[in-house]
């Protein structure tokens, strides 16, 4: 036994057999461009959504949608073009023939090589994923974001920096990083555009996460999909026995085939957007029944409606309970106005009370009629557009009508009498689903 080896020491420039693979991957972990491409994820993440703040806030499923997809066409070819710059790096130094005299295997070199970089792009998006949950928590109903979703979403940017990786051992051309990110952007989102189920075989394909949830085998199969790509990819250049790169290709096979049969079906409606949170009953009040993601910003609606149930107060036939859209409106009930996120509804709260107030009373006011009908008498059916456009603008508040015509009914409606003006507005709602021009009362 040698002096060295008795001392538990290892001779100058040399490594133990056991421990080199790991003291590799930690140098490799903390040096070169494989931080800087956790820390380029995370801000490529970060900035778009941040800009977006007002389409996500409050809704897990508006968030994780656009994460989703900031993750697969902005951070994907990323990772690649990181990786790919990786690959090429014993090329560019001129030590690819070096490393044919390390007695380590080819696909182990790889993987030590390569996977620093996919770690530190997950640890990018984690980041990323952190930091924009926390943003919606504060905000958001019921419901949650998927699990499914983030475990593919990390299969994609680990897969795809193991395919960067052997492009840029492969092709030694230095602008093969940037070219590869465009083309992996173009690959990525084209399908988008398709309408066959062969669309999501893509991982950039866009999620609608706020009232849909993938199914349970979502993510195992979309790994086995991504995953299996990478492996064969991998094996296929590193292995010894290339052939190995067979079982992983009929796994990505037998993936891609089920994901393109289920199409569309990968995903089923989630029970929790679809359930109706209404307020709390008060005397006099309208009820409001909303969505269970959007209760948090029923506060917020009923103050931007207030105006508006109390000029309907002790009318005939008013409304006992509004729906927001999604619910038919049954007898007694009327439909709420839209409030899209990062329109109208930002952080539950209504950027625009006003216009919403006047979106929903065109709902109530509103009627289903054909154009023949209309044709028919010219002047009667003007009437009652000018009628139902006063009606609108005195229940919302507004400040003018949207046709002049209108405003001298807005006027008269005002000056009534309010016992007046209450049976008046009580005949009026009455004729709401009748398309006669003569059985609208007169303004």
């Amino acid at each position: 036994m040698t002096a060295s080896a008795a001392s538990g020491k290892t001779a100058p420039g040399k490594l133990p057999a056991r421990t080199a693979p790991h003291t590799a991957l930690r140098i490799e972990l903390r040096r070169g461009i494989a931080p800087w491409t956790g820390l380029a994820v995370a801000v490529t993440l970060l900035v778009p959504l941040w800009s977006k703040a007002a389409q996500w806030q409050g809704s897990w499923g508006e968030t994780q949608s656009l994460l989703h997809s900031a993750a697969a066409l902005l951070g994907g070819p990323l990772v690649a073009a990181a990786a790919c710059w990786q690959g090429g790096r014993e090329h560019r130094r001129r030590t690819a023939e070096l490393l044919l005299s390390v007695p380590r295997s080819r696909l182990a070199q790889v993987t030590t090589a390569a996977t620093p970089i996919a770690l530190w792009a997950a640890a990018g998006y984690l980041l990323a994923l952190a930091v924009v949950f926390a943003a919606t928590a504060p905000y958001t109903g019921a419901g949650g974001p998927s699990l499914s979703v983030v475990v593919t979403d990390l299969g994609l940017l680990l897969s795809i920096g193991f395919v960067g990786f052997v492009a840029g051992r492969l092709l030694r051309w230095r602008l093969t990083a940037p070219v590869l990110a465009v083309v992996l952007y173009v690959l990525l989102g084209a399908p988008g555009y398709m309408e066959a189920g062969a669309r999501f075989l893509s991982p950039g394909e866009q999620y609608a996460l706020s009232s849909w949830v993938p199914v349970w085998w979502f993510a195992p199969v979309l790994l086995a999909w991504t995953s299996g790509i990478a492996a064969t990819v991998l094996l296929a250049y590193a292995a010894r026995r290339r052939l190995s790169a067979v079982l992983p290709l009929a796994l990505a096979a037998a993936a891609g085939a089920m994901i393109a049969h289920t199409g569309a079906d990968l995903f089923r409606e989630d029970p929790t957007a679809t359930r109706k949170v209404c307020s709390a009953p008060e005397p006099g009040v309208p009820q409001l029944c909303v969505k269970a993601p959007d209760a948090p910003a029923l506060p917020s609606v009923s103050a931007a409606l207030a105006g508006m149930f109390s000029r309907l107060e002790g009318v005939p036939g008013a409304p006992v309970r509004y729906v927001a859209s999604g619910f038919d409106p049954k007898d007694g009930e009327a439909a709420l106005g839209s409030a899209t996120r990062g329109w109208n509804l930002t952080r539950n709260k209504l950027t625009d009370p006003q216009a919403y107030a006047s979106n929903t009373a065109l709902t109530l006011v509103i009627r289903d009629c054909p154009n023949s009908t209309r044709k028919s008498d010219r002047k009667a059916a003007d009437r009652v557009r000018f009628t139902d456009d006063a009606v609108r603008t005195w229940l919302a508040g507004d400040d003018s009508t949207w046709d002049p015509e209108a405003r001298p009914l807005v006027a008269r409606l005002d000056a009534m009498p309010e016992a007046d003006r209450r049976a008046w507005l009580g005949r009026f709602l009455a004729t709401l689903e009748s398309c006669t021009p003569a059985k609208v009362p007169a303004l």
